[in-house]
Protein backbone atom coordinates (compact mmCIF):
# COMPACT_ATOMS: atom_id res chain seq x y z
CA UNK A 1 0.00 0.00 0.00
CA UNK A 2 1.51 3.32 -1.08
CA UNK A 3 1.23 5.86 1.73
CA UNK A 4 2.19 9.52 1.43
CA UNK A 5 0.80 11.89 4.05
CA UNK A 6 0.19 9.85 7.18
CA UNK A 7 -3.07 11.65 7.95
CA UNK A 8 -4.61 9.61 5.14
CA UNK A 9 -3.37 6.23 6.36
CA UNK A 10 -6.33 5.19 8.59
CA UNK A 11 -8.87 5.95 5.85
CA UNK A 12 -6.74 4.18 3.24
CA UNK A 13 -6.48 1.07 5.42
CA UNK A 14 -10.22 1.06 6.06
CA UNK A 15 -11.00 1.43 2.37
CA UNK A 16 -8.62 -1.31 1.29
CA UNK A 17 -9.24 -4.02 3.92
CA UNK A 18 -11.65 -2.81 6.65
CA UNK A 19 -11.69 -6.09 8.58
CA UNK A 20 -7.91 -6.53 8.82
CA UNK A 21 -6.40 -6.39 12.30
CA UNK A 22 -4.78 -3.00 12.73
CA UNK A 23 -3.78 -2.23 16.30
CA UNK A 24 -4.19 -3.69 19.77
CA UNK A 25 -3.02 -3.37 23.35
CA UNK A 26 -3.75 -5.27 26.55
CA UNK A 27 -7.20 -3.65 26.84
CA UNK A 28 -8.66 -3.90 23.33
CA UNK A 29 -8.03 -4.38 19.62
CA UNK A 30 -9.21 -2.49 16.53
CA UNK A 31 -9.55 -3.57 12.92
CA UNK A 32 -8.80 -1.07 10.14
CA UNK A 33 -12.39 0.16 10.02
CA UNK A 34 -12.59 0.62 13.79
CA UNK A 35 -9.27 2.45 13.93
CA UNK A 36 -10.28 4.84 11.14
CA UNK A 37 -13.56 5.62 12.93
CA UNK A 38 -11.75 6.27 16.20
CA UNK A 39 -9.24 8.59 14.53
CA UNK A 40 -12.02 10.49 12.75
CA UNK A 41 -13.96 10.92 15.99
CA UNK A 42 -10.85 12.01 17.91
CA UNK A 43 -10.06 14.54 15.17
CA UNK A 44 -13.54 15.97 15.68
CA UNK A 45 -12.90 16.32 19.42
CA UNK A 46 -9.62 18.12 18.78
CA UNK A 47 -11.39 20.49 16.41
CA UNK A 48 -14.05 21.12 19.08
CA UNK A 49 -11.21 22.04 21.47
CA UNK A 50 -9.98 24.65 18.97
CA UNK A 51 -7.06 22.71 17.47
CA UNK A 52 -6.33 23.91 13.93
CA UNK A 53 -3.68 23.57 11.25
CA UNK A 54 -0.30 24.72 12.57
CA UNK A 55 -1.19 24.07 16.21
CA UNK A 56 0.68 21.63 18.46
CA UNK A 57 -0.95 18.89 20.53
CA UNK A 58 1.02 17.40 23.44
CA UNK A 59 0.52 13.77 24.46
CA UNK A 60 1.37 12.81 28.05
CA UNK A 61 0.52 9.13 27.96
CA UNK A 62 2.13 5.74 28.47
CA UNK A 63 1.92 3.29 25.56
CA UNK A 64 -1.72 2.59 24.64
CA UNK A 65 -3.99 2.67 21.58
CA UNK A 66 -5.29 6.16 22.40
CA UNK A 67 -1.78 7.56 22.09
CA UNK A 68 -1.53 6.32 18.50
CA UNK A 69 -5.06 7.55 17.82
CA UNK A 70 -4.03 11.04 18.96
CA UNK A 71 -1.10 11.14 16.52
CA UNK A 72 -3.30 10.42 13.54
CA UNK A 73 -6.17 12.61 14.77
CA UNK A 74 -3.87 15.61 15.20
CA UNK A 75 -2.41 15.07 11.72
CA UNK A 76 -5.99 14.76 10.41
CA UNK A 77 -6.71 18.37 11.49
CA UNK A 78 -3.31 19.66 10.35
CA UNK A 79 -1.70 19.87 13.79
CA UNK A 80 1.69 18.59 14.94
CA UNK A 81 2.29 16.37 17.96
CA UNK A 82 4.92 16.69 20.67
CA UNK A 83 5.04 13.43 22.66
CA UNK A 84 5.90 14.00 26.33
CA UNK A 85 7.44 11.39 28.59
CA UNK A 86 4.88 10.87 31.42
CA UNK A 87 7.75 10.22 33.85
CA UNK A 88 9.06 13.79 33.54
CA UNK A 89 8.70 16.11 36.52
CA UNK A 90 6.03 18.82 36.45
CA UNK A 91 8.71 21.39 35.66
CA UNK A 92 10.14 19.33 32.79
CA UNK A 93 6.68 18.83 31.31
CA UNK A 94 5.93 22.54 31.61
CA UNK A 95 9.18 23.36 29.81
CA UNK A 96 8.32 21.13 26.83
CA UNK A 97 4.75 22.41 26.63
CA UNK A 98 5.91 26.02 26.71
CA UNK A 99 8.85 25.54 24.33
CA UNK A 100 6.67 23.72 21.77
CA UNK A 101 3.81 26.23 22.17
CA UNK A 102 1.38 23.36 22.69
CA UNK A 103 -2.24 24.49 22.69
CA UNK A 104 -3.72 21.29 24.18
CA UNK A 105 -2.51 18.25 26.10
CA UNK A 106 -3.93 14.73 26.06
CA UNK A 107 -3.52 13.11 29.49
CA UNK A 108 -4.34 9.81 31.19
CA UNK A 109 -6.33 11.15 34.15
CA UNK A 110 -8.38 14.32 34.62
CA UNK A 111 -6.54 15.26 37.82
CA UNK A 112 -3.35 15.73 35.79
CA UNK A 113 -4.87 18.69 33.98
CA UNK A 114 -4.46 21.04 36.94
CA UNK A 115 -0.69 20.53 36.93
CA UNK A 116 -0.29 21.76 33.35
CA UNK A 117 0.05 25.27 31.90
CA UNK A 118 -2.26 24.42 28.95
CA UNK A 119 -5.81 23.03 28.63
CA UNK A 120 -6.05 19.24 28.76
CA UNK A 121 -8.52 16.48 27.98
CA UNK A 122 -8.27 12.79 28.86
CA UNK A 123 -7.50 10.04 26.39
CA UNK A 124 -10.80 8.33 27.20
CA UNK A 125 -12.74 11.51 26.45
CA UNK A 126 -10.84 11.97 23.21
CA UNK A 127 -11.97 8.65 21.72
CA UNK A 128 -15.65 8.90 22.62
CA UNK A 129 -18.05 9.53 19.72
CA UNK A 130 -17.69 13.04 18.31
CA UNK A 131 -18.69 14.84 15.13
CA UNK A 132 -16.19 14.49 12.30
CA UNK A 133 -13.72 17.31 11.76
CA UNK A 134 -13.90 19.45 8.64
CA UNK A 135 -11.79 17.98 5.85
CA UNK A 136 -8.61 19.87 4.96
CA UNK A 137 -5.97 19.54 2.27
CA UNK A 138 -2.77 17.82 3.35
CA UNK A 139 0.76 18.95 2.58
CA UNK A 140 4.03 17.10 3.14
CA UNK A 141 5.42 20.42 4.33
CA UNK A 142 3.07 20.40 7.33
CA UNK A 143 4.88 19.94 10.63
CA UNK A 144 4.21 16.43 12.01
CA UNK A 145 6.31 15.90 15.14
CA UNK A 146 8.31 17.93 17.62
CA UNK A 147 10.45 15.29 19.32
CA UNK A 148 12.66 16.40 22.18
CA UNK A 149 16.23 15.20 22.48
CA UNK A 150 17.33 13.61 25.74
CA UNK A 151 19.06 16.82 26.79
CA UNK A 152 22.42 15.45 27.92
CA UNK A 153 23.83 18.98 27.51
CA UNK A 154 21.61 21.87 28.56
CA UNK A 155 17.86 21.97 27.98
CA UNK A 156 16.27 19.42 25.61
CA UNK A 157 15.91 20.62 22.01
CA UNK A 158 12.77 20.22 19.92
CA UNK A 159 13.52 18.38 16.66
CA UNK A 160 11.15 19.54 13.89
CA UNK A 161 10.01 16.72 11.59
CA UNK A 162 7.53 17.44 8.82
CA UNK A 163 5.31 14.97 6.97
CA UNK A 164 7.82 14.82 4.14
CA UNK A 165 10.43 13.55 6.62
CA UNK A 166 8.04 10.92 7.98
CA UNK A 167 6.88 9.80 4.52
CA UNK A 168 10.46 9.40 3.29
CA UNK A 169 11.56 7.51 6.42
CA UNK A 170 8.49 5.29 6.27
CA UNK A 171 9.18 4.24 2.69
CA UNK A 172 12.85 3.59 3.49
CA UNK A 173 12.08 1.39 6.51
CA UNK A 174 9.38 -0.64 4.74
CA UNK A 175 11.79 -1.30 1.90
CA UNK A 176 14.75 -2.08 4.15
CA UNK A 177 13.02 -4.91 6.05
CA UNK A 178 10.47 -5.84 3.36
CA UNK A 179 7.36 -5.20 5.46
CA UNK A 180 4.16 -6.85 4.19
CA UNK A 181 0.49 -7.16 5.30
CA UNK A 182 1.46 -10.36 7.12
CA UNK A 183 3.85 -8.48 9.41
CA UNK A 184 3.05 -7.78 13.02
CA UNK A 185 5.19 -5.60 15.26
CA UNK A 186 5.46 -5.97 19.02
CA UNK A 187 6.03 -2.45 20.34
CA UNK A 188 8.02 -2.39 23.57
CA UNK A 189 9.77 0.98 23.25
CA UNK A 190 8.09 4.21 24.45
CA UNK A 191 5.98 6.17 21.98
CA UNK A 192 7.52 9.50 22.97
CA UNK A 193 10.50 8.65 20.73
CA UNK A 194 10.68 8.21 16.97
CA UNK A 195 11.86 4.59 17.08
CA UNK A 196 8.62 3.39 18.63
CA UNK A 197 6.49 5.65 16.46
CA UNK A 198 8.08 4.96 13.08
CA UNK A 199 9.50 1.43 13.30
CA UNK A 200 6.81 -0.34 15.32
CA UNK A 201 3.62 1.60 14.52
CA UNK A 202 3.73 3.68 11.34
CA UNK A 203 5.79 1.09 9.41
CA UNK A 204 3.62 -2.00 9.93
CA UNK A 205 0.33 -0.07 9.62
CA UNK A 206 1.48 1.47 6.34
CA UNK A 207 2.45 -1.96 5.02
CA UNK A 208 -1.04 -3.30 5.76
CA UNK A 209 0.14 -5.16 8.85
CA UNK A 210 -0.58 -4.70 12.54
CA UNK A 211 0.94 -3.47 15.77
CA UNK A 212 0.68 -4.80 19.32
CA UNK A 213 1.27 -2.04 21.85
CA UNK A 214 3.06 -3.09 25.01
CA UNK A 215 5.85 -1.98 27.35
CA UNK A 216 8.94 -4.04 28.02
CA UNK A 217 8.83 -6.25 31.09
CA UNK A 218 11.60 -8.83 31.37
CA UNK A 219 9.40 -11.34 33.18
CA UNK A 220 6.64 -11.30 30.55
CA UNK A 221 8.41 -10.43 27.28
CA UNK A 222 8.78 -13.93 25.86
CA UNK A 223 5.27 -14.86 27.01
CA UNK A 224 3.97 -11.90 24.97
CA UNK A 225 5.98 -13.06 21.96
CA UNK A 226 4.43 -16.53 22.28
CA UNK A 227 0.93 -15.10 22.76
CA UNK A 228 0.86 -12.28 20.19
CA UNK A 229 3.05 -14.04 17.57
CA UNK A 230 4.80 -10.92 16.23
CA UNK A 231 7.01 -11.14 13.16
CA UNK A 232 9.48 -8.56 14.53
CA UNK A 233 10.29 -6.18 17.35
CA UNK A 234 12.65 -3.26 17.85
CA UNK A 235 14.62 -2.84 21.07
CA UNK A 236 17.65 -1.16 22.62
CA UNK A 237 20.88 -2.95 23.69
CA UNK A 238 19.86 -3.08 27.36
CA UNK A 239 16.84 -5.23 26.50
CA UNK A 240 18.94 -7.72 24.54
CA UNK A 241 21.52 -7.86 27.35
CA UNK A 242 18.79 -8.62 29.89
CA UNK A 243 17.30 -11.33 27.65
CA UNK A 244 20.76 -12.86 27.26
CA UNK A 245 21.10 -12.98 31.04
CA UNK A 246 17.88 -14.97 31.59
CA UNK A 247 18.28 -18.47 33.07
CA UNK A 248 19.46 -20.98 30.49
CA UNK A 249 16.40 -23.20 30.94
CA UNK A 250 14.16 -20.55 29.31
CA UNK A 251 13.44 -21.61 25.72
CA UNK A 252 10.58 -19.53 24.26
CA UNK A 253 8.72 -20.32 21.05
CA UNK A 254 10.00 -17.61 18.68
CA UNK A 255 8.95 -19.28 15.43
CA UNK A 256 6.82 -16.29 14.40
CA UNK A 257 9.71 -13.79 14.65
CA UNK A 258 11.65 -13.26 11.42
CA UNK A 259 14.00 -10.53 12.71
CA UNK A 260 14.69 -8.07 15.52
CA UNK A 261 16.07 -4.53 15.25
CA UNK A 262 18.58 -2.99 17.63
CA UNK A 263 19.24 0.74 17.83
CA UNK A 264 19.60 3.81 20.10
CA UNK A 265 23.14 2.85 21.21
CA UNK A 266 25.90 0.53 19.97
CA UNK A 267 25.48 -3.11 20.99
CA UNK A 268 28.54 -5.12 22.08
CA UNK A 269 29.29 -7.51 19.18
CA UNK A 270 29.56 -10.55 21.46
CA UNK A 271 26.07 -9.78 22.83
CA UNK A 272 24.55 -9.90 19.33
CA UNK A 273 26.27 -13.21 18.65
CA UNK A 274 25.05 -14.58 22.00
CA UNK A 275 21.44 -13.49 21.37
CA UNK A 276 21.32 -14.90 17.84
CA UNK A 277 22.90 -18.17 18.94
CA UNK A 278 20.56 -18.63 21.88
CA UNK A 279 17.23 -17.51 20.39
CA UNK A 280 17.77 -18.04 16.66
CA UNK A 281 16.50 -14.56 15.77
CA UNK A 282 18.62 -12.44 13.40
CA UNK A 283 19.43 -9.04 14.93
CA UNK A 284 19.60 -6.13 12.50
CA UNK A 285 21.70 -3.49 14.21
CA UNK A 286 21.16 0.01 12.86
CA UNK A 287 22.01 3.61 13.51
CA UNK A 288 20.11 6.86 13.44
CA UNK A 289 19.03 9.97 15.30
CA UNK A 290 15.80 11.82 15.97
CA UNK A 291 17.24 14.52 13.70
CA UNK A 292 17.17 11.98 10.83
CA UNK A 293 13.67 10.66 11.68
CA UNK A 294 15.08 7.55 13.38
CA UNK A 295 17.27 5.47 11.01
CA UNK A 296 20.07 6.06 8.54
CA UNK A 297 21.87 2.72 8.37
CA UNK A 298 20.82 -0.87 8.98
CA UNK A 299 22.41 -4.26 8.63
CA UNK A 300 20.52 -5.87 5.74
CA UNK A 301 17.89 -8.52 6.26
CA UNK A 302 18.91 -10.11 2.97
CA UNK A 303 22.65 -9.97 2.55
CA UNK A 304 25.68 -10.06 4.85
CA UNK A 305 25.06 -8.83 8.41
CA UNK A 306 28.33 -7.59 9.84
CA UNK A 307 28.44 -7.80 13.62
CA UNK A 308 30.37 -4.81 14.94
CA UNK A 309 28.95 -2.49 12.28
CA UNK A 310 25.64 -0.64 12.15
CA UNK A 311 25.04 -1.62 8.56
CA UNK A 312 24.63 0.06 5.19
CA UNK A 313 22.99 3.42 4.43
CA UNK A 314 19.27 3.06 3.77
CA UNK A 315 18.27 3.55 0.14
CA UNK A 316 17.60 7.26 -0.38
CA UNK A 317 20.14 8.49 2.18
CA UNK A 318 23.78 9.46 1.89
CA UNK A 319 26.17 8.73 4.76
CA UNK A 320 29.71 10.11 4.58
CA UNK A 321 32.69 10.56 6.89
CA UNK A 322 33.95 14.13 7.22
CA UNK A 323 37.30 15.45 8.42
CA UNK A 324 37.63 18.52 10.64
CA UNK A 325 38.45 20.64 7.58
CA UNK A 326 35.14 19.68 5.92
CA UNK A 327 36.60 17.26 3.36
CA UNK A 328 35.16 13.78 2.88
CA UNK A 329 37.34 10.83 3.87
CA UNK A 330 38.00 7.54 2.10
CA UNK A 331 36.98 4.10 3.39
CA UNK A 332 38.73 3.16 6.61
CA UNK A 333 39.45 6.74 7.70
CA UNK A 334 37.92 7.94 10.98
CA UNK A 335 35.95 11.19 11.14
CA UNK A 336 32.51 12.63 11.90
CA UNK A 337 29.47 10.83 10.49
CA UNK A 338 27.35 13.17 8.35
CA UNK A 339 23.99 12.38 6.73
CA UNK A 340 21.90 13.81 3.89
CA UNK A 341 18.47 12.78 2.66
CA UNK A 342 14.75 13.68 2.67
CA UNK A 343 14.45 12.27 6.20
CA UNK A 344 16.74 14.92 7.72
CA UNK A 345 14.93 17.29 10.09
CA UNK A 346 13.73 20.76 9.26
CA UNK A 347 15.78 22.04 12.20
CA UNK A 348 15.63 22.68 15.93
CA UNK A 349 12.68 24.66 17.27
CA UNK A 350 13.58 28.27 18.07
CA UNK A 351 17.32 27.51 17.83
CA UNK A 352 18.60 29.08 14.65
CA UNK A 353 22.29 29.01 15.51
CA UNK A 354 22.25 25.36 16.57
CA UNK A 355 20.22 24.45 13.47
CA UNK A 356 22.74 26.14 11.18
CA UNK A 357 25.58 24.38 12.94
CA UNK A 358 23.89 20.96 12.78
CA UNK A 359 22.93 21.31 9.09
CA UNK A 360 26.07 23.06 7.91
CA UNK A 361 26.80 22.54 4.21
CA UNK A 362 23.57 20.62 3.64
CA UNK A 363 24.67 17.69 5.81
CA UNK A 364 23.39 16.65 9.23
CA UNK A 365 26.41 16.67 11.52
CA UNK A 366 25.76 13.85 13.96
CA UNK A 367 28.57 14.36 16.48
CA UNK A 368 29.35 10.66 16.11
CA UNK A 369 32.80 9.43 15.12
CA UNK A 370 33.15 6.46 12.79
CA UNK A 371 34.34 5.10 9.46
CA UNK A 372 32.98 3.25 6.43
CA UNK A 373 34.61 -0.10 5.71
CA UNK A 374 35.54 -1.27 2.21
CA UNK A 375 32.00 -2.60 1.67
CA UNK A 376 30.32 0.62 2.79
CA UNK A 377 29.21 -0.60 6.22
CA UNK A 378 29.33 2.05 8.95
CA UNK A 379 31.43 1.35 12.03
CA UNK A 380 30.87 3.70 14.98
CA UNK A 381 33.93 4.53 17.02
CA UNK A 382 32.35 6.82 19.60
CA UNK A 383 30.57 10.07 20.28
CA UNK A 384 32.74 13.07 19.42
CA UNK A 385 32.05 14.62 22.83
CA UNK A 386 32.77 11.34 24.66
CA UNK A 387 36.30 10.97 23.28
CA UNK A 388 38.97 11.15 26.00
CA UNK A 389 42.29 12.85 25.23
CA UNK A 390 45.10 11.46 27.41
CA UNK A 391 48.35 13.35 26.91
CA UNK A 392 47.56 13.88 23.23
CA UNK A 393 46.36 10.28 22.68
CA UNK A 394 42.73 9.79 21.60
CA UNK A 395 40.92 7.22 23.73
CA UNK A 396 37.51 6.00 22.55
CA UNK A 397 35.36 4.76 25.47
CA UNK A 398 33.45 2.38 23.20
CA UNK A 399 36.62 0.32 22.67
CA UNK A 400 37.20 -0.03 26.42
CA UNK A 401 33.52 -0.79 27.06
CA UNK A 402 33.62 -3.61 24.50
CA UNK A 403 36.53 -5.23 26.34
CA UNK A 404 34.91 -4.92 29.78
CA UNK A 405 31.63 -6.23 28.43
CA UNK A 406 33.34 -9.36 27.10
CA UNK A 407 34.03 -10.43 30.69
CA UNK A 408 31.47 -13.16 31.55
CA UNK A 409 30.35 -11.47 34.78
CA UNK A 410 29.52 -8.11 33.17
CA UNK A 411 26.05 -7.07 32.04
CA UNK A 412 26.80 -3.45 31.07
CA UNK A 413 29.74 -1.05 31.12
CA UNK A 414 30.24 2.66 30.59
CA UNK A 415 33.51 4.59 30.41
CA UNK A 416 33.83 8.35 30.89
CA UNK A 417 36.69 10.83 31.17
CA UNK A 418 37.86 12.28 34.47
CA UNK A 419 40.06 15.36 34.74
CA UNK A 420 43.77 14.71 35.20
CA UNK A 421 46.02 17.66 36.14
CA UNK A 422 48.94 16.47 34.01
CA UNK A 423 47.51 14.45 31.11
CA UNK A 424 44.18 16.27 30.64
CA UNK A 425 41.78 13.34 31.05
CA UNK A 426 41.87 9.73 32.16
CA UNK A 427 39.33 6.92 31.61
CA UNK A 428 37.24 5.56 34.48
CA UNK A 429 34.65 2.81 34.22
CA UNK A 430 31.27 2.01 35.73
CA UNK A 431 29.99 -1.56 35.56
CA UNK A 432 26.76 -3.46 36.27
CA UNK A 433 27.01 -7.23 36.72
CA UNK A 434 24.84 -10.06 35.46
CA UNK A 435 22.32 -11.41 38.00
CA UNK A 436 24.10 -13.66 40.48
CA UNK A 437 27.57 -12.81 39.14
CA UNK A 438 30.47 -11.61 41.27
CA UNK A 439 33.77 -9.97 40.33
CA UNK A 440 36.10 -7.49 41.99
CA UNK A 441 37.20 -4.20 40.34
CA UNK A 442 40.84 -5.34 40.56
CA UNK A 443 40.03 -8.46 38.54
CA UNK A 444 38.30 -6.36 35.86
CA UNK A 445 41.29 -4.02 35.77
CA UNK A 446 43.62 -6.96 35.25
CA UNK A 447 41.31 -8.25 32.52
CA UNK A 448 41.49 -4.87 30.76
CA UNK A 449 45.28 -4.83 31.02
CA UNK A 450 45.43 -8.10 29.10
CA UNK A 451 43.42 -6.67 26.19
CA UNK A 452 44.21 -2.95 26.07
CA UNK A 453 47.21 -0.67 25.83
CA UNK A 454 48.24 0.59 29.25
CA UNK A 455 47.02 4.18 28.67
CA UNK A 456 43.52 2.88 27.82
CA UNK A 457 43.06 0.83 30.99
CA UNK A 458 40.52 2.54 33.34
CA UNK A 459 42.22 4.20 36.31
CA UNK A 460 39.24 3.31 38.46
CA UNK A 461 36.37 0.80 38.10
CA UNK A 462 33.18 1.20 40.11
CA UNK A 463 30.57 -1.56 40.30
CA UNK A 464 26.96 -0.33 40.54
CA UNK A 465 23.66 -2.17 40.94
CA UNK A 466 22.51 -0.60 37.65
CA UNK A 467 23.79 2.05 35.26
CA UNK A 468 21.70 5.24 34.93
CA UNK A 469 19.60 5.41 31.75
CA UNK A 470 17.34 7.83 29.97
CA UNK A 471 13.79 7.09 28.85
CA UNK A 472 14.93 5.16 25.77
CA UNK A 473 17.22 2.88 27.76
CA UNK A 474 20.42 4.62 26.68
CA UNK A 475 23.09 4.95 29.37
CA UNK A 476 23.35 8.58 30.53
CA UNK A 477 27.06 9.25 30.81
CA UNK A 478 26.46 12.78 32.07
CA UNK A 479 25.10 11.30 35.31
CA UNK A 480 28.24 9.16 35.62
CA UNK A 481 30.52 12.12 34.96
CA UNK A 482 28.73 14.04 37.69
CA UNK A 483 29.68 11.35 40.22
Amino acid sequence: MKVGHLAELPEQRAGQDPGSLCIEDSARKLDAHGFAREVESAAGRLAEAGVRRGHVVATILANRIELVTTFFAAWRVGAAVTPVNPALTAGEKAYQLADSSASLAIVAEADMAGELPVPAITANELVQDHESAERIGFSLEDLALIVYTSGTTGKPKGVLLDHGNLAAMNEMMIGAVDLKPSDRALLVLPLFHVNGIMVSVVGPLSAGGSCVISQFQLTSFWAEVESYRPTYFSAVPTIYLLLNALPEDIHPDVSSVRFAICGAAPMPPNAITEFESRYGIPVLEGYGLSEATVASTLNPLKGPRKVGTVGLPLVGQHVRIQANDGSFLEAGSVGEVVIAGPNVMRGYLNRREETEQALQGGWLHTGDVGYLDQDGYLVLVDRKKDMIIWGGENIYPKEIEAVIHSHPAVLEAAVVGRSNPIYGEEPIAFVALRPGASVEPAELSEYCSAHLARFKVPREITILDALPKNSVGKITKEALRNR
